[in-house]
This record gives structure tokens, C-alpha cells and sequence, in this order.
């Protein structure tokens, strides 16, 4: 099912939506975890990409580990090069789990810190810590995805042009 995509691998057309949207979620998430008057403008678009950039990784794995079983099969991966493709796996896996936790933080971002309003908001001193919490743990999911992201994309890269 995640083999191919109009005869072509599927993998290298699905990786690109995870490689933009991880990314964006982070950003987004920090932004709206840390710059208050952005928060009723893109709450929304926080919890869809919550949602789509977890699915986007899980996607990408999944063409992935097909694309590899493909070429396994037809005995187009040369014992030399396999490290480099379980590697890249490894790494695919770690984005994966990366991107679940990050959209966890954004999803607590949109349910508990409120937007601001006209009138400002009555922060409450366990609010508060929970807000400052969050934006902490923003920083970190982000800083964990966003490095998987790249060093998934760049052990595949590698794979890829060192060839097999």
C-alpha cells in the first residue's frame, strides 16, 4: 500500500510533507507557546498541524520501511550499505516519536494556555506555572524534533548519493 505512488517509490514523495510540516509544527508551536497575540490567530492551524505532522511522519515511515523491503527483496541492498539504511530507519523512527510528543505539547498548548482576549486574561498562579511549564517543554519537544527531522533527512541523503 505505501510502496508506490504512480509508479513511482513512494517514499521520496511522502518524506517531503514530513520534512515540511514537523518543522512548521515546532515553529509554530514555540511561537504560539511564547508570543501571546498569535494565539487566537493560529490556534486552529496549531491543532490541525498537531495532527497532520505526526500523520505526515508516520506516513514517511511507513513508505519507507516498504521501500526498503522492496529493494531487500529484489536484492538491491549490498551488505555494506545496509548499516546506512538501518541507521536512516533508526532515525525515522526517532522523528516519528519526536513529532508525537511535540503535537502532545502543542494539543496541551491549545487546551490549557488561553488566547489573550481584549479585555487580557486573569492569570491564576497554577496557570501561570502550567503556561511556563509548556513553554519549556515547547522548547524541548521542538528542539528534539526538529533535530531528528535533520538528521533523519541527511543519514537518507547520504545513503543515497554514497549509493550502494
Amino acid at each position: 500500500m505505501f510502496e508506490e505512488f504512480m509508479g513511482l517509490p513512494a517514499h521520496p514523495l511522502v518524506l517531503h510533507a514530513a520534512v515540511v510540516f514537523v518543522p512548521l509544527l515546532a515553529l509554530l508551536t514555540v511561537g504560539y507557546a511564547f508570543v501571546p497575540p498569535i494565539r487566537p490567530h493560529t490556534r486552529w492551524v496549531l491543532g490541525l498541524l498537531a495532527v497532520g505532522a505526526p500523520l505526515s511522519a508516520l506516513l514517511a515511515k511507513l513508505s519507507g520501511d516498504a521501500f526498503f523491503d522492496r529493494m531487500r527483496s529484489a536484492n538491491r541492498v549490498t551488505p555494506e550499505f545496509l548499516p546506512k539504511l538501518e541507521a536512516h530507519q533508526e532515525f525515522g523512527d526517532f522523528t516519528l516519536w519526536a513529532s508525537i510528543g511535540l503535537a502532545i505539547v502543542a494539543l496541551a498548548l491549545v487546551r490549557f494556555v488561553a488566547p489573550r482576549t481584549a479585555e487580557g486574561s486573569a492569570d491564576t498562579r497554577q496557570g501561570r506555572a502550567l503556561t511556563v511549564a509548556l513553554q519549556v517543554l515547547s522548547l524541548v519537544a521542538a528542539g528534539v524534533a526538529v533535530y531528528y527531522v535533520i538528521r533523519t533527512g541527511d543519514s537518507g541523503a547520504k545513503a543515497v548519493w554514497e549509493g550502494q
